[in-house]
């Protein structure tokens, strides 16, 4: 408890040096109360042979009465003066949970107004500061790290099991459950409006037409092994050359030519399947049939949790290597992010005027809860403990009030001898 008084539960440098501060000025205040004592034993004894010491006296007894009242008043704030029950001291002690509320309340009404916070925030662009800031290599590594770091945090904590459930819960609900015949007609049939089909058609019979090109014989063998066998040999290099050179030149037209016969029943056909897979029972029952036979095959779930693992070990590799590619390119991204802050007047005030919006819908909504924070944590603190955080922090400066008082005291004193003795006196003599 003495180390606990000494100390006024300092706990950081910054504690130790306000108490050092402290303990100076104290020693301060107390050296100029024992200077006025030892000045009025000197004035007092000697003021029947010195008489101009009445004056000298008069100004330290008002100097030590001024010291004495001050200390009485200063001390009175935070422990009973010479431990003393006298009423109406130890004040912060016995008034903790009254300050407490009262200084939450202060902070709700002054510094969490809706006009205070709406001010405040429009004198900052905080989309530009942290544009500013992102710019500036080390900051964007830090944010880079921090993501890093959170991102294998949760990979950590996140059970392998756990989430492949949810993988599959998800994919079920959103991809399993729902009826693919429709969808893939709707999908289709979206596809074949805005002609997107044309341009596979065209890429498909391009690359066929480059393999027969570049692969003559093995088209040959094909055919060849199509052919009666005593068919002649050179009727079968006939027939493998003239239907290699139709195959070519089907393709091509096929490529070239949009109103191509062969395009035109491509067309038909889709546009058919389409109209199918949304009414026809039968085959959107084969549709759904051939879903739940692949996505309940256990191979079909071997190879997603292999998935998952392997994208596990890999983003757990990249994130924690610096050097990794996904490192690399979150922290050019995060530079690129402040760059256009910075450059973007238009985005800075976005998300200035969105930021604004958050932060008083959540001050208006949560102010008071935020006070409270001050309040419940006063109320929390031990009573002596709450006193010596307190001292710590303004008696330094209190000291002043003791010091002040002395000075005060004195020319108070000195002032009132003066008066009664120049002019109070001759009246009455």
């Amino acid at each position: 408890m003495n180390k606990a008084k000494r100390t006024l539960g300092a706990v950081t440098p910054d504690d130790f040096e306000r108490l050092s501060q402290l303990r100076k000025m104290q020693g301060l205040a107390l050296g100029l109360l024992l200077a006025m004592a030892v000045v009025f034993v000197v004035s007092f004894a000697l003021q029947s042979r010195y008489p101009w010491l009445g004056y000298v006296r008069a100004a330290s007894e008002g100097g030590m009465v001024g010291a004495l009242a001050d200390w009485f008043a200063v001390t009175a704030l935070f422990r009973r003066p010479l431990g003393l029950p006298i009423p109406h001291t130890n004040l912060i002690s016995n008034k903790k949970d009254e300050i407490g509320d009262g200084l939450g309340s202060f902070i709700e009404q002054n510094f969490l107004a809706d006009e205070v916070v709406h001010a405040k925030l429009s004198e900052i662009s905080g989309a530009r500061m942290a544009g500013d800031w992102l710019q500036q290599q080390n900051h964007a590594e830090r944010v880079s790290d921090m993501i890093a770091n959170a991102s294998l945090g949760a990979l950590t904590v996140l059970n392998d099991n756990d989430v492949q459930e949810l993988i599959e819960a998800l994919v079920r609900k959103h991809m399993i459950e729902p009826e693919w015949g429709p969808l893939m007609g709707r999908a289709l049939d979206s596809f074949l409006e805005g002609g997107h089909h044309e341009a596979l058609l065209e890429v498909a019979a391009d690359r066929l037409q480059d393999w027969l090109e570049q692969h003559p014989e093995a088209f040959d063998r094909m055919v060849s092994s199509r052919l009666p066998s005593w068919l002649p040999s050179i009727a079968q290099r006939f027939v493998d050359d003239r239907m290699h050179a139709e195959t070519v030149r089907f393709v091509q037209a096929v490529r070239d030519n949009r109103e191509h016969p062969f395009r035109i029943a491509v067309d038909g056909f889709l546009a058919d399947l389409a109209r199918d897979l949304g009414e026809k029972p039968e085959l959107q029952a084969q549709v759904e049939s051939f879903k739940h036979e692949v996505f309940d095959s256990p191979r079909i779930r071997a190879l997603a949790d292999s998935t998952w693992a392997t994208a596990r070990a890999a983003l757990v590799e990249m994130l924690e290597d610096p050097q990794s590619e996904l490192r690399v390119r979150m922290l050019a991204a995060l530079q690129d992010f402040g760059g256009r802050l910075r450059a973007d007047s238009t985005l800075q005030y976005k998300i200035d005027v969105w930021v604004m919006q958050v932060v008083e819908h959540l001050v208006r909504n949560y102010r008071h809860d935020l006070a409270r924070v001050v309040s419940d944590t006063v109320r929390r603190w031990d009573a002596r403990e709450a006193a010596e955080k307190i001292e710590l922090q303004i008696g330094k400066d209190l000291q002043f009030i003791r010091i002040n008082g002395t000075v005060v005291g004195s020319l108070a004193g000195l002032a009132i001898y003066t008066i009664a003795t120049l002019v109070i006196l001759p009246l009455t003599s």
